[in-house]
């Protein structure tokens, strides 16, 4: 095929690269400067801070691939994605870049060469269009005179609701900060109807697609009414490839291009459907794509935040493949075919197959039931509703007690032509969000209360005690001068060589101390880009601008360092045992113990646990020596070095080592050598949520002691079963099999004891209207039987109530049972709330069988005596309907 999408990609490269741009690789899908971002979702994503700030580039010119996922907020096309025939969650957006270089003139030439030269895409020229903003006089001169564009296929784009600059074709970062006019290229399918494209904004004619949008950032906006122009301007733009593919391919769907065309084709042969343009195959082939590259990125399954995202884009893909005949949990073994495809144009994604596949099938085993669960109820509500249209409330409750996501819920009934609610149940969802933050909102405000706008610089790492200078002091929460022998507070100094709580790491304890005055840190925590000394003055007192000394618990600090150590031996264990599959998740390291939480679909067994600890343990024993470098960002991530790469790291990084064993990104401190950590020895291990798994540890001596209660405990059950140690094993199976022979004697005898007391108890049996009524009160009856007693009379009796009382102390029982024939005119239930409402009771049950507990019982007589009256009324006038 001429234009494959490879090929497009690459001589979009090669046309910007011969223009003088350097061409940089794809940035992560997880931006690593800006927090307000869940994921790459343009091509500028990586520059924000070249826009923003010129001084900081490093190049002029740029072009670029971007890898980009759109899910959420502004740009969410997850809905759309199967629907329409150009959106995507995942995409490849093709830009060329310049920082305070070449401007409108260029950037349009440059755009219009690539396009329409018959060396590069050779498009006709006479099939492309072009929007401008309305004010903006110079580009439109621009592609008018220089570029030579008919006057017919130019559109001046004015502004929305008489609001300047709110225009399609200007474009702005965010309510404040660098914008722009922008002018946009679009091609039309059909020239037949060229005069279309005057409409094309309001009508959105499929003829005309928008292959690439040039916007000019020249001004800076400061506020919602002020724009002013920009002293270095800037050029952003972007190219979808999938959109350009279409087009060089003689396509009119991004779904239709080679490398979808294959991917749907494989898709369709493990399913029912032979019609391609299927939506469900498309949703399939776009979502597996979004799948592959995120878990890659090491994100895994969640209920929150990213993990959230690929939840959901994994449950939607596989309610579609089990909509088209793919069996149920069987979806993750076509997985492997689909990756060989699409690792054909990105390489660097082998080697993560088997990871991708493990995922996959972990969260379709666990949506099965809840899609099971989910389509039956909702299938349920739509039966009800009478206007086409389903509450909010009733898709939030799907989604709050099932998980069932509320798009999912949203996609099914747009099959099915019902409108959503989505107004209630983003009401609903709010609501909840408040509950849940009530009780957080100290714990979540408690480290923002002191806002402190300066830097400490930490020189703990080769130093346990430096001289230092105060530079603020606060006391309850205010800011002071002074501090005093008794009082409590936070103390910040110019540099430190106390370690602030950072990257699940303690915080450091010691003094701080000057003459006859001591101030005992008992934390120490990080505010901002300075470090807080939390503690007590115990002498004297300390004032701003004083010099003083700082000296940490060096103990302490010790045994944390070997925990920490022993934390990266861990992660590295884990993977070298487990299999890369595994990802940090987060770390606790303190001076008595280590918690390492990380992603694994799996139960770890006994026999990999114990795998885990000979591994590290055999490190600990080579006693090799713990290297702290450091390197750039781009070196530590070609030595492998395992990272939070979700985290923001500066352009040069700490990296720690051990030998060929570990290699992480860590900010942490560590001790000097393997061997001083002794022992290594895992106590626990959890599931803290779907898929997340939490190991709990300890070194040194908590280690050895940990072995020896563990030893005494051992002993002491010994004794108690007046055994050996070596024996215990065998002698309480035989204790097992024993209790399990008296408990089959304890029923025979219970069973026998059940006979008797039915064949006691029916001469009390009593007739109202034809029913048979038994109300019997035991004394300390084995509460079980009871139950017992009751199906047996059931069996016996066609028509009969029962009501069983059993005294146990001060405890009262009591058991209704109803043959189902009654259940139209009493039931079980009934008896047991007028039990409750005079003994103020607990209990519940079903129409044929329910029961209650209550200490509180005055007069048992006297309350039967109601609840036979009650009986009574309710059958006195159904005789005709009873069986004598």
């Amino acid at each position: 095929m001429k234009n494959t999408t490879n090929e497009i990609r690459q001589k979009f490269l090669q046309f910007f690269q011969k223009k003088g741009h350097t061409i940089l690789p794809s940035s992560s899908l997880i931006p690593k400067n800006d927090s307000t971002l869940l994921f790459t979702n343009a091509g500028m994503n990586q520059f924000k801070d070249f826009f923003l700030d010129p001084k900081k580039k490093k190049y002029s010119r740029v072009a670029t691939s971007q890898h980009c996922l759109r899910t959420g907020g502004k740009h969410n096309d997850l809905e759309n994605v199967g629907y329409t025939e150009r959106h995507h969650t995942f995409f490849e957006m093709l830009g060329n870049f310049s920082f305070n270089d070449y401007f409108k003139k260029e950037a349009i030439i440059y755009a219009w060469e690539l396009l329409t030269s018959k060396k590069w895409f050779n498009i006709d020229k006479n099939k492309l269009w072009v929007s401008v903003y309305k004010n903006d006089e110079e580009t439109y001169k621009i592609w008018l005179n220089i570029v030579k564009v008919s006057p017919n296929h130019i559109i001046k784009v004015g502004d929305k609701n008489n609001s300047k600059y709110n225009s399609e074709n200007f474009w702005q970062m965010g309510e404040t900060g660098p914008c722009g006019p922008c002018t946009e290229i679009f091609y039309n399918y059909d020239t037949k109807k060229n005069d279309d494209f005057s409409k094309f904004l309001e009508n959105k004619n499929e003829n005309f697609i928008e292959i690439w949008n040039i916007v000019f950032i020249e001004y800076n906006r400061i506020s919602s009414t002020k724009i002013i122009p920009l002293k270095y301007k800037s050029i952003d733009t972007g190219m979808g490839l999938e959109r350009i593919s279409s087009v060089l391919q003689n396509v009119k769907s991004n779904y239709k291009i080679d490398i979808f065309k294959k991917l749907i084709k494989q898709i369709s042969c493990f399913s029912k459907i032979t019609n391609l343009n299927n939506i469900s195959l498309k949703i399939i082939s776009d979502h597996i794509r979004s799948c592959i590259f995120l878990i890659y990125e090491n994100i895994s399954p969640s209920n929150e935040h990213r993990g959230y995202i690929l939840r959901r884009i994994i449950r939607r893909m596989l309610r579609h493949a089990y909509k088209i005949g793919i069996k149920k949990n069987s979806f993750y073994k076509i997985v492997p075919n689909l990756i060989e495809n699409i690792t054909e144009n990105f390489n660097f994604l082998k080697g993560k197959e088997k990871k991708i596949k493990e995922i996959l099938k972990i969260e379709e085993t666990q949506f099965s039931e809840t899609l099971e669960k989910g389509l039956k109820i909702l299938n349920i509500e739509i039966k009800k509703i009478s206007n086409q249209e389903i509450s909010g409330k009733t898709i939030f409750y799907l989604y709050d007690t099932f998980g069932f996501p509320a798009d999912l819920a949203s996609d099914i009934c747009r099959e099915k032509g019902i409108k959503v609610d989505l107004n209630s149940y983003y009401l609903e969802k709010e609501k909840q969000k408040k509950q849940s933050n009530i009780g957080n909102k100290f714990y979540k405000n408690f480290n923002n209360i002191i806002n402190i706008n300066d830097t400490c610089n930490f020189e703990g790492y080769k130093k346990n005690t430096i001289k230092s200078s105060i530079k603020y002091i606060y006391v309850k929460k205010k800011i002071v001068s002074l501090i005093s022998e008794g009082e409590e507070g936070t103390i910040f100094l110019d540099k430190t060589c106390f370690y602030p709580e950072s990257g699940g790491q303690i915080g450091d304890i010691g003094q701080l101390y000057y003459k006859k005055s001591r101030f005992i840190v008992e934390n120490t925590k990080k505010y901002g880009n300075t470090i807080g000394h939390i503690g007590k003055v115990i002498t004297g007192s300390f004032e701003i601008n004083n010099f003083l000394y700082t000296k940490i618990d060096k103990f302490y600090r010790n045994q944390i360092e070997i925990n920490h150590s022993a934390t990266h031996l861990l992660h590295a264990a884990l993977r070298k045992v487990l299999g890369n599959i595994v990802t940090q998740k987060g770390s606790l390291i303190t001076n008595t113990r280590l918690r390492f939480d990380f992603s694994y679909p799996k139960i770890i067994s006994l026999s990999n646990i114990q795998k885990i600890e000979n591994v590290i343990n055999t490190e600990i024993y080579k006693n090799n020596s713990i290297k702290v470098q450091y390197c750039s960002l781009e070196e530590a991530k070609n030595k492998k070095a395992m990272a939070l790469f979700e985290n923001k790291y500066d352009s040069i990084v700490r990296v720690v080592s051990i030998k060929n064993f570990s290699t992480e990104l860590c900010g942490g401190t560590h001790t000097n050598r393997t061997g001083n950590i002794g022992l290594f020895k895992i106590i626990a291990q959890s599931s803290i949520s779907s898929g997340i798994k939490r190991i709990e540890a300890l070194t040194q001596s908590q280690a050895l002691q940990f072995l020896h209660n563990q030893e005494s405990e051992i002993e002491n059950i010994s004794n108690i079963l007046k055994t050996k140690s070596t024996n215990f094993k065998e002698k309480i199976n035989k204790l097992i099999i024993q209790v399990k022979n008296l408990k089959t004697q304890v029923h025979i005898f219970q069973e026998k004891e059940n006979k008797y007391q039915i064949k006691k108890i029916i001469s009390n049996i009593e007739k109202i209207k034809g029913v048979k009524l038994l109300i019997n009160v035991f004394n300390n009856y084995d509460y079980n039987s009871l139950k017992l007693i009751i199906d047996q009379l059931k069996k016996d009796f066609p028509s009969i109530i029962i009501v069983l009382i059993n005294k146990n102390n001060n405890y009262f029982n009591i058991i209704a049972g109803v043959t189902k024939d009654l259940t139209n005119y009493l039931t079980a239930l009934e008896i047991i709330k007028i039990f409750i409402k005079h003994t103020n009771g607990k209990g519940g049950g079903k129409n044929e069988i329910a029961e209650s507990v209550s200490s509180n019982v005055i007069n048992l007589s006297k309350i039967l005596k109601i609840i036979k009256s009650w009986i009574y009324s309710k059958l006195e006038n159904k005789k005709d309907n009873i069986h004598e």
